[in-house]
């Protein structure tokens, strides 16, 4: 599993090296990770993670909630992610927090969240932000 991880966690920093890696704990346990990207106007959650004895007790939902008043706070736009779709649990959690599905492929959905309202284009081809 160790060896796992460290594969997976090379690639992420490689591949989104503007990437935060965080380690989700609860009371001083340490129950998860987080890979966020911050950098754009449109924050990205590159991958979240459970250990399997601390799912299905709200800490998603809570942890979801976090990350957008953070977004809020620090004025973002939204958030963004991929989620597999055979994992039918983490999809309707993101639903739940205020995620729609803006496209898919084969195997995976693409969410998102929104902060604001953002408006459609104006006649002369600018978009606004409400």
């Amino acid at each position: 599993m160790n060896q796992q991880f460290d594969l997976q966690h090379r690639y992420y920093i490689a591949a989104f090296p503007q990437t935060d890696f965080l380690i989700i704990e609860k009371e001083g346990v340490r129950i998860g990770r987080l890979y966020i990207d911050l950098s754009a106007d449109i924050w990205h959650i590159i991958d979240v993670g459970l250990l399997p004895e601390w799912r299905n007790r709200g800490i998603g939902l809570e942890m979801l909630n976090e990350i957008k008043a953070a977004a809020i706070t620090r004025e973002s736009l939204g958030i963004i992610l991929h989620v597999d779709k055979a994992n039918g649990r983490a999809q309707k959690l993101y639903q739940a927090s205020g995620f729609e599905v803006i496209d898919a492929t084969e195997t995976h959905t693409r969410m998102q969240w929104l902060s604001r309202q953002v408006l459609p284009k104006t006649v002369d081809g600018r978009s606004g932000v409400n």
